[in-house]
């Protein structure tokens, strides 16, 4: 059994709430925990995917939920299931004749057969569309639950009172539709994710932490997120109902999450900067989509999201492409000096850091971008707008939103055996090791093209001894 709780972070989990949330810390108790690095980049999408194949975003040539289509300007593509050309871990285990049980995993719309069923995920456009498999199964869907909730489709707005009651309606459909399936079918693997905890960090975040520049102590939604990671805990525990201790549990996150501090302009620096040129200036801040670019005096362009995404303007390669390949590298060295040199409203050093797509990745397909930034250490957010004029801005182009995204997820093990000794925290999990680790606990071999390890847990410490790490070896 693997529930995946999008977005759940271990600062919070671990370090400050672990004592109220009784399902969870028993799960700790009598297995490992820690914290489980996310791919680069630490999103949904392509992170999810990432878990399942144990294969990083650049094998997957996915690199956010929305991808360069080819090497025109403003041909893009949706990340859905159809883009994911690897086997994922249900794929795997269907061909061994294992029967699974996967709902709402992000990166299953529209669905695919396996053996067993499979509940699409948020990106589903909505339950009119044939969003299970078999087909039939949204029919039983509605029966349980009513009208079954994909996602809080405006989780960044202004109406926070809707947007907790939507979070929790979402929340309880799931795990009660999730319960259904566990006690009318047959199963030997099955997995959920919940988007309520990423929805309720991007939320409510400014209103829990006191370092947040929008925090006001004493607000009506200061205890939003400890309130629903207590309501999480409670499903969770009404889940564990269903998994006998022969059965082994994985409490998982693909990320986790931080305060977000401000965005930066990405497309505004470049034009500051002589890299990116107009033809026009809009009048008001708009999506570089609806700018007037003028291609022919352009070097680089940027996009909007949790972490930037540069792209540079190559003859040869780009319709209008101006930089001849062979001054590829020495712009790409000029711009990743640029960007980490940018310094917050304060003129205080961020902590930038600024990847080439072959740095993080044994292989590049797709069309990646050209340099992944990470403004101030992912405390900043990438905004592709143009034309508001400044390269600050503390109001998302996307609505109220109060995280990003952090490197260091989630991970919780509770064992089928004795075979681990219980209450250790234990560093140094990767994203890509839950797959091998999975079928592993099955039994079966791991793909040699897997990019993560079948994990093992060696103890160098009577296992009598709580307070001590855990290490951990490779199989």
């Amino acid at each position: 059994m693997l529930i995946g709780l999008d977005c759940a972070a271990p600062e919070l989990l671990f370090d400050r709430w672990l004592n109220d949330l009784p399902n969870l810390k028993s799960l700790c108790q009598v297995g490992v925990h820690g914290t489980l690095r996310s791919c680069d980049p630490p999103i949904t999408v392509p992170a999810w995917s990432v878990m399942m194949s144990s294969k990083s975003p650049g094998r997957l040539g996915v690199y956010g939920f929305r991808n360069r289509a080819g090497h025109s300007y403003d041909r893009h593509l949706i990340a859905n299931s159809l883009a994911i050309k690897e086997d994922r871990l249900w794929d795997i285990l269907s061909r061994s004749g294992k029967r699974s049980i996967v709902i709402g995993v992000p990166g299953t719309y529209p669905p695919q057969p396996l053996n067993g069923l499979l509940v699409g995920d948020f990106l589903t456009p909505d339950t009119s569309c044939d969003y299970t498999y078999p087909p039939e199964l949204k029919e039983e869907i509605a029966r349980v639950v009513g009208e079954y909730v994909l996602d809080v489709r405006d989780f960044r707005s202004g109406n926070k009172n809707k947007i907790l009651g939507d979070i929790y309606e979402m929340t309880r459909k799931r795990f009660r539709l999730a319960r259904h399936l566990l006690a009318k079918e047959d199963w030997d693997y099955f997995m959920m994710v919940e988007m309520g905890v990423d929805r309720i960090h991007h939320a409510f975040w400014d209103d829990m932490d006191p370092a947040h520049r929008f925090y006001k102590p004493g607000n009506k939604f200061e205890t939003a997120i400890h309130d629903y990671y207590q309501e999480v805990d409670r499903e969770i525990g009404e889940l564990l109902a269903f998994a006998d201790n022969a059965t082994a549990v994985l409490v998982v996150s693909d990320h986790g999450a931080k305060r977000m501090d401000g965005g930066i302009c990405v497309n505004e620096w470049l034009i500051a900067n002589g890299y990116l040129a107009l033809a026009e200036k809009p009048g008001s801040a708009v999506p570089l989509s609806k700018a007037k670019v003028d291609w022919s005096r352009t070097k680089a362009w940027g996009d909007g999201g949790y972490y930037a995404r540069v792209f540079l303007n190559v003859a040869g390669r780009e319709p209008n492409g101006t930089i001849a390949p062979e001054d590829y590298e020495k712009l790409r060295e000029e711009l990743v000096a640029g960007l980490k040199a940018i310094r917050d409203e304060n003129g205080q050093e961020m902590g930038t850091q600024v990847f080439r797509p072959e740095q993080l990745y044994k292989e590049v397909r797709g069309v990646a971008p050209d340099l992944i930034v990470y403004f101030g250490d992912l405390y900043w957010r990438s905004v592709g707008t143009v034309g508001g004029g400044r390269i600050h801005t503390f109001e998302n182009d996307t609505g109220p939103d109060g995280a990003n995204h952090a490197e260091n997820g989630i991970f919780l093990f509770r064992p089928a055996d004795d075979g681990i000794p219980g209450g250790r925290r234990i560093e140094g999990l990767r994203i890509t090791d839950i797959a091998p680790t999975v079928l592993q606990l099955f039994g079966l071999p791991v793909p040699q093209d897997m990019e993560g390890t079948a994990l093992t847990w060696s103890f160098a410490v009577s296992p009598n001894d709580k307070n001590l790490s855990a290490t951990i070896s490779d199989q």
